[in-house]
């Protein structure tokens, strides 16, 4: 399995999945232009795209979904921003559903965002598994067990609390932020994190990252802090973070 990041963050999300000769999108929140660019380093064509699952509707999430053939489109929402026709079937994704595209087995797990049943996403080739967990203000506990031992995470790490309230975001927005329907903190991420990686992972990295409440080197202090702190080590995967400038490529080669 191999996996690139092309964007992530408020301004727009959009990452590939690679496994065999399967292509999956997770979110369609920057131009189609951008997307087709990162498939040509691969090799493969906007056309290679086996299936686009869409978190939430978002627009940093959803924006150009609307460029995929419908056929190929799976969303926790019936209505997709520019698309006249509802998703219905197996393509409006339901928590825990089970998908499978290819080789990979994808499940959809709920979490807690201020949009109509975002999901995160779980993805299985059959040899290894990626998370990809964003849009949340928590992690319910009902999803751990399918989130637990994973190869690789892609995992929100928004925001630092003190960058947060020392920012000039107003107070509706702090408050949105660290709500039970926001966006993870460094340290949120961090103990999440420390109970459900193992000696099976082999990358984490963290996304979302706000480009005005967190920094790339406060995001990966802190969240190797917090698991120093509960497990009494810090365990000897790789850990990176994702931008909303650079692709973030990872997996096996």
């Amino acid at each position: 399995m191999r996996f690139d990041v092309i964007s992530s963050g408020s301004k727009g999300n959009a990452t590939l999945v690679f496994s065999g000769d399967s292509v999956i999108l997770l979110d369609f929140g920057i131009s189609k232009k951008r997307v087709e660019k990162a498939l040509e380093a691969y090799g493969c064509s906007f056309a290679s795209l086996s299936a686009v699952f869409l978190t939430h509707t978002h627009s940093d999430h959803a924006s150009d979904a609307f460029n995929v053939p419908f056929s190929l489109l799976y969303a926790p929402q019936p209505r997709i921003p520019k698309v006249d026709t509802l998703l219905s079937g197996e393509h409006l994704v339901t928590p825990f559903s089970l998908t499978q595209i290819g080789p990979f087995s994808i499940r959809a797990l709920p979490v807690s965002h201020d949009c109509p049943n975002t999901m995160a996403y779980v993805m299985e080739d059959g040899k290894e598994s990626l998370v990809y967990l964003t849009d949340t203000g928590f992690v319910p506990e009902k999803d751990f067990p399918y989130l637990q031992g994973k190869t690789y995470y892609i995992f929100e790490s928004n925001h630092d609390p003190k960058m947060l309230y020392e920012s000039k975001r107003p107070d509706y927005l702090i408050r949105r932020i660290i709500s039970d329907t926001g966006h993870l903190s460094n340290s949120d991420s961090g103990y999440y994190l420390s109970l459900l990686i193992s000696s099976s992972t082999k990358e984490v990295v963290l996304s979302h990252l706000s480009e005005e409440c967190n920094t790339p080197e406060k995001a990966l202090s802190t969240v190797k802090e917090v698991l120093l702190t509960q497990l009494g080590y810090v365990p000897e995967c790789l850990f990176r973070t994702a931008s909303a400038k650079e692709e973030t490529r990872g997996g096996e080669k």
